[in-house]
């Protein structure tokens, strides 16, 4: 264990308050051992598992879990709907909290906190009380990403805290979705639902112990919390809740079905406008909405969200492509092998070349990446297998990974240049746009994918008629595997309309997802495109600006 005496009075972001004039801030502390960054980039690892997992673990497995607690698939899915609503939100106050009250005191009771509701899983029973213990999951899962970034940071000097080591942590983070789909079918095998619950534990458990044997940089505690601060925090976490659960249910129920959901809709636009409006009246306001709305954060905040939605399309329309097919997740399995093995390699190779002036170039190629990767998952057909989309899915998981590092180090360095307290500001336009634009990828692209298996449907449908040979031989083949059972030919006949009824909405299916794949691959397409117009403005701006030198004189370039 390293003696905490060493990490006193050092923050390795920056959180702390500037100085009073004349005083200076502790020296950090010497450059860190190769043996021990190692152990803290396992640590960080290991933190951002933890809480990825327990995250992925219930959305990938809602079909197994809704037998166990005798519920529907959209019952089911209210744990997700749980989990995400107070999540979205809690890390815009665990960055004030944290600064208040002292980092390890945070470390501890969250870390505590999350063990404690780990534990409470295991004693599930029905519906209503694992929705409740979700819900507190959620709170006390928020912290983890938090202090597995903390983590990261620690192991890596200043000047690659927000190049290499970014890149290692978001890359962990993104690999919790495939790694959660790759063990479970083993933890179901293991103990059902509740071996899901024990893996977790365990985690739980040993990050635990990393918590109190490794730590991390305290910064100097200053009392940053107002009573405005609270109420405004209340008010963005109704509202952010609000929409995480409009989001998740909103496929389920259908968005113009159920009164609820505009009512929810219309609780988070009244919460979040007057929260916006209690800030942009204060001095020292919770938020800087005038900030956060400027043509900079606007257009990161944009481009942030616009990935996101893309990418969301491995995590939800691939997977989902398969189980339309009836295969199961140890079936996929080796899909997922490839993507974490992809993840990797591009996360090592990110954080090898990534500085600020190469953030273009990285965007360009995870948008060729996107672009290849979803234009070959667009020929899918019902015979195609995952090992047919090894190379399609292994870029675009490392378009996943590769795309996100510059983005957020060009937002934190912005906000680190306005002062510490503006890294609330980019933690909420990152929460936003990664957490709620997740959520709003996988409720659009769900969505589009049932209405164009609706609109497949009814044309395939036209086709079908029994006055058509082909039609009818079809039945026909369809319906001699019952012949040895069904004796009758009107009921055989019945069952072979029956069988072609059930391709033909498999059918509409694929063709509804190759739809939805091509959509993302013009999406990329059009993205691309205005990156490269913008980057050639830019640069015809820089030449057309750039002065030249005239008898010694620098003028203007006409």
């Amino acid at each position: 264990m390293i003696p905490e005496a060493e990490f006193v009075g050092y923050d390795p972001l920056k959180l702390q308050p500037e100085p009073p004039e004349g005083e200076v801030l502790p020296a950090p502390p010497p450059a860190m051992s190769p043996y021990w960054s190692g152990i803290y980039i396992a640590a960080s690892t290991l933190l951002s598992l933890t809480q990825g997992l327990g995250m992925n673990l219930i959305a990938t497995n809602v079909a197994q879990i809704q037998g166990y607690l005798g519920a529907t698939n959209t019952e089911t899915t209210w744990l997700i709907a749980a989990y995400m609503a107070p999540n979205v939100s809690l890390s815009v106050a665990l960055v004030k909290i944290r600064s208040q009250y002292g980092l390890r005191n945070f470390a501890e009771l969250s870390i505590a906190g999350f063990v404690l509701i780990s534990l409470m899983h295991l004693f599930v029973t029905d519906l209503q009380s694992a929705i409740v213990i979700r819900f507190f999951s959620g709170i006390a899962a928020s912290p983890m990403s938090t202090l597995a970034f903390l983590y990261m940071l620690e192991a890596f000097p200043p000047a690659r805290k927000l190049t290499v080591a970014v890149c290692l942590v978001l890359t962990n983070i993104s690999m919790a979705s495939p790694l959660a789909r790759f063990l479970s079918p083993s933890l179901l095998e293991f103990g059902q639902w509740r071996g899901l619950y024990m893996f977790e534990v365990s985690l739980a458990f040993i990050a635990l112990a990393i918590i109190y044997l490794l730590p991390l940089t305290p910064p100097p505690r200053a009392k940053v919390i107002e009573k405005l601060d609270i109420l405004s925090y209340l008010l963005i976490a109704i509202g952010f809740g609000c929409t995480a659960v409009v989001l998740v249910m909103g496929r389920l129920y259908w968005w113009t079905e159920v009164p609820w959901l505009g009512i929810l809709l219309a609780i988070a636009v009244i919460t979040v406008t007057t929260a916006v409006v209690i800030d942009l009246n204060r001095t020292k306001p919770l938020l800087d909405i005038r900030w956060i709305v400027s043509r900079e954060i606007l257009h990161l905040a944009g481009t942030i969200l616009l990935f996101r939605l893309i990418v969301s399309e491995q995590a939800t329309v691939a997977t989902n492509f398969f189980q339309n097919l009836g295969l199961l997740n140890e079936q996929i399995a080796a899909l997922y092998v490839v993507m974490m093995v992809s993840m990797v390699v591009a996360g090592l190779c990110c954080a090898a070349v990534m500085k600020p002036e190469r953030a273009p170039a990285i965007h360009v190629v995870a948008l060729i990446f996107l672009i290849v990767g979803s234009y070959m998952d667009s020929q899918a057909t019902n015979l195609t297998r995952p090992e047919n989309m090894y190379v399609s899915q292994a870029l675009i998981a490392a378009a996943t990974v590769i795309f996100l590092p510059p983005a957020m180090s060009a937002g934190l360095t912005s906000a680190l240049k306005r002062g510490p307290v503006y890294i609330v500001n980019f933690f909420v336009v990152f929460l936003a746009t990664q957490s709620l634009g997740g959520l709003l990828g996988t409720a659009v692209f769900g969505s589009f994918i049932t209405i164009r298996e609706k609109f497949h449907s009814n044309v395939l449908a036209e086709h079908i008629v029994l006055s058509d040979p082909l039609v009818a031989q079809r039945v026909a083949q369809l319906a001699s595997g019952y012949g040895r059972v069904i004796t009758d030919k009107a009921l055989l006949n019945a069952e072979g309309i029956a069988l072609l009824s059930q391709q033909t909405t498999r059918e509409a299916n694929i063709l509804a997802y190759n739809d939805a794949f091509f959509l993302i691959a013009a999406i990329s397409f059009f993205a691309l495109v205005a990156l490269l117009t913008h980057l050639g403005f830019r640069y015809a701006a820089g030449k057309f600006m750039a002065p030249r030198v005239t008898g010694g004189l620098a003028q203007p370039s006409s």
